[in-house]
């Protein structure tokens, strides 16, 4: 690991305080130092996920590519060992650059490339070999400072290293995400880094710099400072052109919730759309299409009470109360955010009709899977309009035990019904949902409709996909005693896109293409992120 026979050069060295503070600023620099570090680590994986989806695949690249390029840098800092001093104070000074910006990077590569799994990657390791540079130097400087053996300044170093990452580690959640946003978050972490590095060598190791030395230091962290300074200044116009970038020009509402980011686009009724972490949830234009295709196979049947799971905008209850006959229906959306804006936002409210005025309609703010975990019930319907299964986020709401929480709320001859993801886009995600409500006891049918083509570029999970209408929407309709039929309620309100012939037309097109022998998604083995 480290050279234990530091040469400490007739001892330890001349410096502006006593040895004992000169260890304690050194150590309280290591702990700067490490918070940073592991805030710009989270920071990554948290954006990357948003950016990028799978926060199981993101965490994992960041985590393995960084850890990796530490032991490059460690071995890189052997070479600066003899000049310690400042090779360390330029290496905090990169860092804070580097880490500073990398959440502006990122969302500038998706915003205007569509694409910010390279920049993840290089940010990754270049931060990694920065911050595997900075113990072997700091292990120098520490011993420079006082005549102690090598395993107590180890064991020194690496607490405070180690204390220094759960308060940067619990900072980042509580503390810089929902008080700053990612990007001035970063960029603030950047200045603190180059503040904490700079003083430290130029106050207690300023004796072991030569003037063009310290004149550098003195440069370079101003220099950072300023250019993280300006960019946090810059940073709300940079958000505004970047999400125009995204969402085009029609931004009308953007707000970062405790649980997503909510964009809600379009002048009116006729162009709304609505994007929760970048990812289209509703278009006006063709929303009618899921939503019918959603609602109404289930409404086949008892329906006097009706439970929704996610669908906080509203539209799936405005299809369900169409039905004069249905008593109640309770609506489990987790995020209050989108179920305030579905009530209050005018062209939203009127898209769902005004559905939240309805006094059938009782909203609940929760968890699904926990709110199910108490006893509940019993539904005629159970309605789960949830974000995609490919979403890891969303991996728990598409498993075995989740539907099998369902059945437990469900009455004697209920139905449940599921939007899967595409069935021809993704075949192995729509059929392992297929396999986990089997799993449950569950017998769905599968039925697949097809939306009109659109162009979203943002990853749309309830937009039909680019590349053909064909692939539409997948949808799996299920009771306990034997599948149901596929069909409308005879008294069933008037249907702009749906039929009972088209009914049983997406049937058979969803069957047609069956995979089979597929494993049940469980909480402990979840499946929905091996589709690529």
């Amino acid at each position: 690991m480290i050279d234990q026979q530091v040469s400490l050069r007739g001892g330890a060295a001349r410096l502006p305080v006593r040895p004992r503070t000169g260890r304690y600023l050194v150590l309280a620099a290591v702990f700067v130092c490490a918070a940073c570090g592991l805030v710009y680590e989270l920071e990554l994986v948290a954006l990357a996920s948003y950016l990028i989806g799978d926060s199981v695949t993101q965490a994992s690249v960041v985590l393995s590519v960084m850890v990796f390029a530490m032991g490059i840098g460690s071995l890189l800092a052997k070479r600066l060992r003899s000049r310690a001093a400042v090779g360390f104070g330029l290496i905090e000074a990169a860092l804070a650059l580097v880490g500073g910006f990398s959440a502006l990077v990122l969302y500038a590569t998706f915003a205007w490339f569509g694409e910010s799994r390279y920049a993840l990657v290089g940010f990754s390791l270049t931060i990694g070999i920065l911050i595997g540079a900075e113990i072997p130097l700091l292990m120098t400087l520490i011993q420079r400072v006082d005549r102690q053996d090598a395993d107590g300044a180890v064991a020194d170093l690496f607490a405070a290293d180690y204390v220094g990452a759960l308060v940067g580690g619990l900072a980042f959640p509580f503390l810089l995400l929902p008080m700053l946003g990612q990007l001035t978050g970063a960029l603030l972490t950047g200045a603190v880094n180059a503040a904490a590095g700079g003083a430290l060598v130029l106050w207690v190791f300023r004796r072991d710099l030569t003037a063009r030395s310290r004149w550098l230091l003195i440069a370079a962290n101003v220099t950072v400072i300023a250019v993280l300074a300006s960019a946090a200044v810059l940073a709300d116009d940079f958000e505004r052109a970047a999400r125009r970038a995204v969402y085009g020009d029609q931004v009308r509402v953007a707000v970062q919730t405790d649980v997503q980011e909510v964009v809600l686009t379009g002048a009116g009724r006729s162009s709304l759309d609505l994007y929760l972490d970048g990812r289209l949830r509703v278009s006006s234009r063709d929303e009618y299409r899921y939503h019918e295709a959603l609602v109404h196979p289930a409404m086949n049947g008892p329906h006097g009470r009706v439970l929704i799971l996610g669908g906080g905008d509203g539209l799936a209850a405005r299809e369900v109360l169409r039905y004069p006959d249905v008593r109640s229906v309770t609506l489990v959306e987790l995020d209050p955010a989108v179920t305030r804006l579905a009530r209050t936002d005018h062209a939203l409210s009127a898209l769902n009709a005004h559905a939240y005025r309805d006094p059938r309609l009782t909203a609940v703010t929760a968890d699904a899977f926990t709110w199910l975990r108490a006893p509940r019930g019993p539904y005629d319907v159970v309605i789960s309009d949830l974000p995609d299964p490919g979403i890891s986020a969303s991996t728990k709401l598409y498993s075995a035990e989740f539907y099998g929480l369902i059945t437990e709320a469900l009455a004697p001859g209920g139905r449940v019904v599921v939007h899967g993801g595409p069935p021809v886009g993704r075949p192995r995600t729509f059929w392992t949902v297929d396999a986990s409500m089997r799993a449950a006891g569950l017998h769905p049918r599968a039925y697949r409709v097809t939306g009109r083509r659109t162009g979203f570029a943002v990853g749309p999970d309830r937009a039909p996909p680019r590349q053909s209408e064909a692939h539409g929407w997948g949808f799996l309709l299920a009771s306990l005693g034997g599948g149901p039929a596929l069909g409308l309620e005879p008294g069933a309100p008037e249907l702009r896109s749906l039929s009972g012939e088209i009914l049983r037309e997406a049937g058979r097109r969803a069957e047609s293409g069956r995979l089979r022998g597929m494993k049940p998604s469980t909480l402990v083995h979840p499946r929905y992120w091996e589709e690529r």
